[in-house]
C-alpha cells in the first residue's frame, strides 16, 4: 500500500497532512509513504525528519502520487495534482464540498474515492478523528491571541501603587468548540468573560469556564440544538430578540469574538455596523466566520478593518497561524480514521462501505458522487 502526501497549494495554508511521528505509524502498518518535497516546511517539519521516520521524499506532486493507493491532504486537491494515482485511490482531507459541487464532481469523474473529514460524525467512536474539533479548538485559542495583540491595553486587572487597571471585557458569540476555547483563553489572560449561544447545553459549559451566559432563553432557545450537537439556524424573530439583547452588551465590551457557522450555509450576520460603532475606540472584534461571509457586517476576508477606531480582524484559516500544532493534531485525526480502513494482516485497504464512518464521510466512489447530501440535491 502506497500513501502519498502533497504540499498544500491553497493560499495561506501552512498545515500538512502527515507529521514524522505519524509517518512512523503508517510504516508500522506496512505502508510506503511518499512525501512531496517541502510539504511540511511551513509547519517546521523538514524533509530529513520525514526520511528518518521512514518516508521517501518526492521531487514533485506527480512523483509522490504515482501509483498511490491513498492520498492525504489538508485542503481539496485538483484533478491535475492527483494525476497518476491508482484508479479509485482514496483521497482524504477537508474537501469543503458545499458550494464546490463542480470541483467535487470533477474529482469523482476522474475516478477518486473522496473522503471529507469535516463530515466525520460526532460520536464517541470518532472523537479521535474529529478534525473540526481539533482545528476549531486551536482556532478559538488563536482568535483571542490575535485580539490581545491588537488590543492596546492589558487583559487582567492590575492593582498597582499608581492605581488599578480594570480587566478587559471579552464577549464570545458561539460556545461550540472554538468558542469554549476562546472563553477559556480569555479567562486565562485575565479578562472578564461573557458568552452567548443558541444551544441550551452551552449555558452550563460557559459557566463552568467562569463566563457569564447571555441569551434569550425562550421556547425556541430550549429546542435549538440538532441531534448531532450542532446549533440550528434560528428564526428571524429569535435573531431579532437576541440581537436586541446582545446589542447593549456589545457596546460595553472591549473584545468580541464571533464563531457562528452552520455547515453548508453562509455565516449568519450577528454584529451590525451600528453595533460596531457602539463600541469604544480601541475595541477589537475577531470574526472567525469570515471565510463563509462573516458574522460582522464590516469585516473583510483576510484583512484587519479599522472602523471608526474599532479593529475588526478577519483573518482566514486561523489554525494555519499555529501550523505546527494544527498539523500535529490533524495528522493524528487522519491516521485514526485511515487505520480503520486497513486490514492489519494483509496490510492492504479493506473498506467496509457500510460502516457509519465511511458512509458519513465518503463523497465519491467508482466515478460518481455518492454522498446523500449531494445525490439528493442533484435529483431534486
Amino acid at each position: 500500500m502506497r500513501i502519498a502526501v502533497l504540499r498544500e497549494q491553497t493560499a495561506n495554508e501552512t498545515r500538512v497532512a502527515v507529521t514524522p511521528e505519524v509517518v512512523a505509524k503508517y510504516v508500522g502498518l506496512g505502508a510506503k509513504v511518499a512525501i512531496e518535497k517541502g510539504a511540511g516546511e511551513e509547519s517546521r517539519l523538514l524533509d530529513k525528519d520525514y526520511k528518518e521516520a521512514g518516508a521517501s521524499i518526492s521531487t514533485s506532486a506527480a512523483t509522490a502520487v504515482k501509483g498511490a493507493d491513498v492520498v492525504l491532504t489538508v485542503r481539496r486537491p485538483t484533478v491535475e495534482q492527483l494525476k497518476g494515482a491508482k484508479k479509485n485511490a482514496l483521497v482524504m482531507g477537508m474537501h469543503d464540498p458545499f458550494g464546490h459541487e463542480k470541483e467535487i464532481g470533477a474529482l469523482a469523474k476522474a475516478g477518486y474515492a473522496l473522503f471529507t473529514m469535516e463530515f466525520m460524525p460526532r460520536i464517541t467512536r470518532a472523537q479521535v478523528m474529529d478534525v473540526l474539533s481539533s482545528q476549531a479548538n486551536l482556532a478559538g485559542y488563536q482568535a483571542v491571541i490575535e485580539a490581545s495583540y491588537a488590543f492596546d491595553r492589558a487583559f487582567p486587572m492590575m492593582m498597582t501603587a499608581a492605581g488599578t487597571i480594570r480587566p478587559a471585557k471579552a464577549f464570545v458569540m458561539g460556545a461550540g468548540v472554538a468558542g469554549l476555547q476562546a472563553i477559556a483563553t480569555a479567562k486565562r489572560l485575565g479578562a472578564a468573560v461573557s458568552a452567548t449561544d443558541v444551544r441550551p447545553a452551552a449555558k452550563e459549559q460557559v459557566e463552568s469556564l467562569g463566563g457569564k451566559f447571555v441569551a434569550v432563553e425562550d421556547d425556541e432557545f430550549k429546542q435549538a440544538e440538532t441531534a448531532g450537537g450542532y446549533a440550528k439556524e434560528m428564526s428571524k424573530e429569535y435573531q431579532a430578540k437576541q440581537a436586541e439583547l446582545v446589542s447593549a452588551h456589545i457596546a460595553k465590551q472591549d473584545i468580541v469574538v464571533t464563531t457562528a457557522l452552520i455547515p453548508g450555509r453562509p455565516a449568519p450576520k450577528l454584529i451590525t455596523k451600528a453595533m460596531v460603532e457602539s463600541m469604544a475606540p480601541g475595541s477589537v472584534i475577531v470574526d472567525m466566520a469570515v471565510e463563509r461571509g462573516g458574522n460582522v457586517e464590516v469585516s473583510k476576508r483576510g484583512e484587519v478593518v479599522d472602523h471608526k477606531g474599532v479593529k475588526v480582524i478577519g483573518y482566514e484559516n486561523l489554525p494555519s497561524r499555529l501550523a505546527a500544532s494544527a498539523s500535529q493534531l490533524y495528522a493524528k485525526n487522519l491516521y485514526a480514521f485511515l487505520e480503520t480502513l486497513i486490514d492489519k494482516e494483509s496490510q492492504e485497504l479493506a473498506i467496509d462501505w457500510e460502516d457509519e464512518l465511511v458512509v458519513a464521510t465518503n463523497l465519491s466512489r467508482d466515478g460518481a458522487v455518492v454522498h446523500s447530501a449531494f445525490v439528493e440535491k442533484k435529483e431534486a
